[in-house]
């Protein structure tokens, strides 16, 4: 199955991708001077925002990918689920703007994430910045590309840092809670950037302004870290659960209850294990 994922070049898909992020990215900027709409989505274990940004954005791409793409499963987060995209050997999984909160805050950490994940896994990943222009894409076997306006595709790598102490965290923004200051401390990190948006901060590793990013709770779910793991593991990183195990894309349950760990692969398993007994503190196991 490998050998047949890493065959594949995804050239159409990429360029199908890339295009949909930059209308969808337009479309969203054309809300954020606001006045926006905000509504409350109650679902999983906590209540999002979502405002008709979010909604104009998916609209966009989900049609376009089922006109050019109508055997395939989509997996989007302003759309309604079924099991229908079970049966599909590939499926879309679309954030149509990830980072809501920093779109209605007015900080610039939001993006539009579009991943193709393959028998399960993640074949092709498009993460664009609609506010800087600033754009990471991947597909597997092929390497992670920096877009920046008005400059050349830069190919991205991960750093080789592998002292835990001296590895730089992206972390979230918002949602910091006691039980990841005990991580920081456990890890003793002395640098962290705030950020919001999984694939903003994933980017933070890729563009090796960061080494490590964890995220204990189950709030993120498949279309947030499909996009975002191709990028980061095609420039050398690796992403996975907090118990170190990959992720599994196209199934029932979208959330990942798990939680991520995302980093530049050199101590990947080092972190885990010393994140191994705080987990059991926290009486956190895997489900």
């Amino acid at each position: 199955m490998t050998g047949t994922l890493q065959s594949q070049t995804y050239g159409d898909e990429l360029r199908v991708a890339l295009d949909l992020a930059r209308e969808a990215g337009a479309a969203i900027l054309q809300f954020y001077e606001g006045p926006l709409q905000i509504e409350q989505k109650s679902g999983f274990d906590d209540r999002e925002p979502v405002t008709q940004a979010d909604l104009v954005a998916n609209e966009l791409i989900v049609r376009a990918l089922r006109k050019e793409y109508p055997n395939d499963g989509i997996l989007a987060e302003e759309s309604v689920d079924t099991a229908h995209r079970l049966d599909k050997r590939r499926v879309w999984m679309i954030d149509p703007l990830d980072g809501t909160n920093g779109f209605i805050d007015g900080n610039g950490d939001f993006a539009v994430q579009i991943g193709l994940a393959q028998d399960g896994q993640c074949v092709l990943g498009v993460v664009h910045q609609p506010l800087t222009g600033v754009l990471y894409h991947a597909v597997r076997g092929q390497g992670t590309w920096i877009l920046r306006p008005e400059l050349k595709s830069e190919r991205a790598v991960v750093s080789v840092q592998k002292e835990l102490s001296l590895m730089r965290l992206a972390a979230s923004r918002s949602h910091r809670s006691p039980r990841m200051d005990k991580v920081v401390k456990a890890f003793r990190v002395r640098e962290e950037i705030r950020r919001g948006s999984v694939g903003i901060k994933v980017g933070l590793i890729v563009e090796q302004q960061c080494d490590l990013y964890v995220h204990l709770s189950a709030r993120t779910k498949q279309w947030d870290t499909c996009a975002p793991e191709i990028i980061l593991t095609e420039a050398g990183g690796r992403l996975t659960d907090l118990f170190g195990r990959p992720l599994k894309y196209n199934s029932p349950e979208v959330q990942n209850r798990n939680g991520i760990i995302a980093s530049n692969g050199v101590a990947h398993d080092r972190i885990v294990d010393t994140l191994a007994p705080l987990l059991a503190d926290f009486g956190r196991l895997p489900i």
